[in-house]
Formats: C-alpha cells, structure tokens, sequence
C-alpha cells in the first residue's frame, strides 16, 4: 500500500509500505494492505510505518522526526499533534500537524 504524510510546510514521508499503526481519537490502529476504505481523526502520538526496506527511504532535515527504531530497522516513528487520515484503495494519505 501506498503512504503519504503531508504537513503544511512539506511531505514528510512518501512510499510503499507493508503496514502503519497511527493514533485515532478512540486508540491507537493498524492499517494493512487491502483495508477497507476509512477516514479518521488522529490526536497526539507516533505513527509507526513499517516497510520492506530502507533503501529508498530518506531520512534527512527535509522529513521531520521521522527515525527508524533502534530495536527494528524496518520501523519508522513520526510523531504527531493532530491530523486527518484518508484511505481508499490502498492509497493512505495523513494530514498531519
């Protein structure tokens, strides 16, 4: 599936992923592939995204807080204030804050 973070200042992440938990108003969730479609309020806490691999993922300035964890290389985590998801058809877009 493809994710796509967006904040108003620039996208912090864009690529194929295997998985991504995010932080809804009622708990956190999980999203897989072939998801039902959905959208949904976040509040305050870590998107975690999990992806096959690293190798074309760009950790840099331009991309926030985004950081692999230490324990799992193939787990980012992005915190976040507040945002939107939105997803259909295995496309996920995040409006964050």
């Amino acid at each position: 599936m493809f994710l796509e973070i967006v904040t108003p200042e620039a996208i912090l992440f864009s690529s194929e992923v295997d998985l991504f938990s995010a932080p809804g108003n009622d708990g956190e969730f999980q999203i897989l592939n072939n998801h039902a479609p959905i959208v949904a309020i976040l509040k305050e806490g870590e998107v975690k995204i999990h992806v096959h691999s690293q190798e074309h993922i760009v950790l840099d300035d331009l991309h926030g807080d985004l950081q692999a964890q230490a324990d799992d290389d193939k787990v980012l985590t992005l915190k976040i204030k507040s945002g939107t998801l939105e997803l259909n058809d295995n496309k996920a877009i995040i409006l964050a804050d």
